[in-house]
């Protein structure tokens, strides 16, 4: 196949140009457009919220998440180690707080067994909170992320965060539309059980608004902060008066124009990527046990916004090595996330991750968006099978 296939790329296929054009026709093309407003209504909706606040990105609204949850410098907040580095620098260091790093079970989402021990073996449970019996910080809050779309344990994480008195932030950046279909939480969508949850509407993510994100909570008055502060602690519109340090992380009408049309079709972009998924699940067997994939709770749905693939130990081609080969079949693919404890910012954090460095360096996400056919899924797992049986 001579065609490039990319790993992902916006699908637009409704009234984005629609939309734009009347916030254009309007001169409203900064944060204070009607469509902010509406994209907020529309979400919030969507997910069974009272309120949505639209920022600038999912980072913004991880920074926003951290605030309005109390995290403060010195403390120490449990996050994964196989993540984007944006799920850590927000909810830590933009904060003043320090990570400790956990690894992922099957389901590429944090471990939470791991994240019990600590809490019960390593920590002391006082009045007004959590403390790491080795350093004494106060561990304030669980950093929890739904990796590529696929829900973490969150009936045992719910559990673990009431019984150590931690604020539950959930980064859903990859997971708009993740939701339980049975069990005690069925009908609960990834980013709306804990305390406060963000999602992401950057150019790659399963609706996008080119670079945007949305902060939901289950305390109002939180919600509430989290939209102040993202227009700078604003108190009076036309004196500019602001009563604390604020930040410029609206989401702008432009950007909520492109968000509104995309909404309108989630249910048929998340339909894309199960349609690509099931392809994967009729093509990746005849790679056998050259692959394992990304483990999906019975409970739960996933929405594919990667799909991935570990390579087994018995190949012996490095990780990077299958992708060059791909890359030169004209097929973009993708590493999973680097360990966060492995890069240069956070190499003195805490760490209890011994799986998340196997994984990551086996893994790969493969190409994954709505636009791909039957043909082009059929050729990525061909070409992956013909590179991996070369070189077992």
């Amino acid at each position: 196949m001579s065609e490039f296939i990319p790993l992902s790329v916006p699908n637009f296929c409704g009234n984005e140009r629609k939309y734009v054009d009347e916030a254009l026709d309007g001169a409203w093309v900064s944060t204070s457009g009607a469509k902010v407003g509406e994209m907020e209504e529309c979400i919030a909706k969507y997910v069974g919220m009272p309120e949505a606040v639209c920022c600038a990105s999912g980072s913004a609204g991880l920074h926003l998440a951290a605030l309005v949850a109390g995290v403060k410098p010195g403390d120490e907040v449990i996050v994964p180690a196989l993540t984007f580095i944006a799920s850590v620098n927000p909810t830590t260091r933009y904060v003043g707080a320090e990570p400790v790093f956990f690894g992922c079970d099957e389901t590429a989402t944090m471990d939470p067994d791991a994240v019990e021990d600590f809490c019960a073996n390593q920590c002391e449970l006082k009045a007004d909170g959590l403390y790491n019996k080795r350093t004494g910080a106060k561990v304030s809050a669980l950093v929890l992320v739904h990796v590529f779309g696929n829900m973490a344990d969150m009936p045992r994480f719910l559990r673990i965060a009431k019984d150590y008195k931690l604020t539950l932030i959930e980064d859903a950046a990859e997971a708009l539309g993740t939701k339980y279909t049975e069990g005690e939480l069925a009908g609960k969508f990834a980013g709306t059980m804990g305390d406060v949850g963000v999602y992401s509407f950057n150019g790659n993510k399963i609706i996008t608004t080119g670079s945007g994100g949305v902060v939901v909570s289950n305390h109002p008055e939180w919600a509430a902060r989290a939209k102040h502060l993202s227009t700078q602690a604003k108190t009076d519109l036309l004196q500019f008066k602001h009563d604390e340090v604020g930040y410029n992380y609206r989401m702008t009408n432009l950007q909520a124009a492109v968000g509104l049309a995309q909404l309108e079709n989630v249910q048929w972009h998340l339909a894309q990527r199960k349609r690509v998924a099931a392809l994967y699940e009729k093509y990746l067997p005849m790679l056998g046990d050259l692959v394992s994939t990304q483990a999906v709770p019975a409970q739960a749905n996933h929405v594919y916004w990667m799909n991935s693939v570990i390579l087994s130990e018995s190949v012996k081609l490095s990780r990077d090595e299958v992708m060059a080969q791909m890359e030169a079949r004209n097929i973009e693919m993708r590493p999973l996330f680097y360990p966060m404890h492995i890069m240069p910012p956070y190499k003195d954090a805490t760490v209890h991750a011994p799986v998340a460095e196997s994984v990551s360096s086996r893994g790969i996400n493969l190409p994954s968006h709505g636009k791909l056919t039957e043909e082009q899924v059929r050729y990525i797992v061909e070409s992956l099978k013909d590179i991996l049986e070369q070189n077992k």
